[in-house]
């Protein structure tokens, strides 16, 4: 049986990738998405275990310490992670794994997992990025700026990449990255 390819998706808050990923497993329903662990607050609508895995501090760190997230880091404030199990389950039964992750974890998949294909997902400029964070009326200013600079820094990190993905126009980046996958997937 062949291992499940791993997909990493990410790029700046804001860039789309939520919405982006919810429309690929729309038509591309046999890939499986891992739901990250964190230690931010749910945002209005999120669901323990379907949203994330709403960790306190003490437990993300548990976690950590005994080498049960395949990748982590910190972002604004808060720790996000992959837990390792369910990723390596799901690979070692043929079934294809997507991970909706910040750049930081991307970087740590590549190096324990070669064969990973990252994808790089950017809006056509910073104006337009800080209009989709703005709109999304989530966070207050200090938050919004933080996340700006944290995209300058993250969109500096995008050549580290196997794709990059502009996100202008939601129907056309979705067929470029359903060609994508479909491209990579052996």
């Amino acid at each position: 049986m062949r291992k499940g390819n791993l997909f990493v998706l990410s790029g700046p808050s804001g860039a789309g990738k939520g919405t982006l990923v919810a429309r690929l497993l729309s038509v591309m329903p046999h890939l499986w998405l891992s739901v990250s662990a964190t230690t931010r607050n749910p945002r209005p609508g999120e669901r323990d275990g379907v949203s994330y895995y709403f960790f306190d501090k003490e437990q993300f760190q548990h976690a950590i310490d005994h080498d049960e997230m395949l990748e982590w880091a910190s972002y604004a404030g808060n720790f996000y992670g992959t837990p390792r199990a369910s990723v390596e389950e799901k690979r070692s039964r043929g079934i294809d794994v997507l991970l909706e992750i910040e750049v930081q974890g991307a970087l740590q998949i590549k190096k324990k997992c070669p064969d990973a294909h990252l994808i790089f997902v950017e809006t056509p400029s910073l104006s337009v990025l800080e209009a989709r964070l703005r709109a999304r009326n989530t966070e207050d200013e200090e938050a919004i700026c933080k996340r700006l600079a944290q995209a300058e820094l993250e969109l500096s990190l995008k050549k580290e990449y196997n794709y990059v993905l502009v996100n202008d126009d939601l129907d056309t980046a979705l067929h470029q990255l359903v060609d994508y996958i479909t491209s990579s997937s052996h």
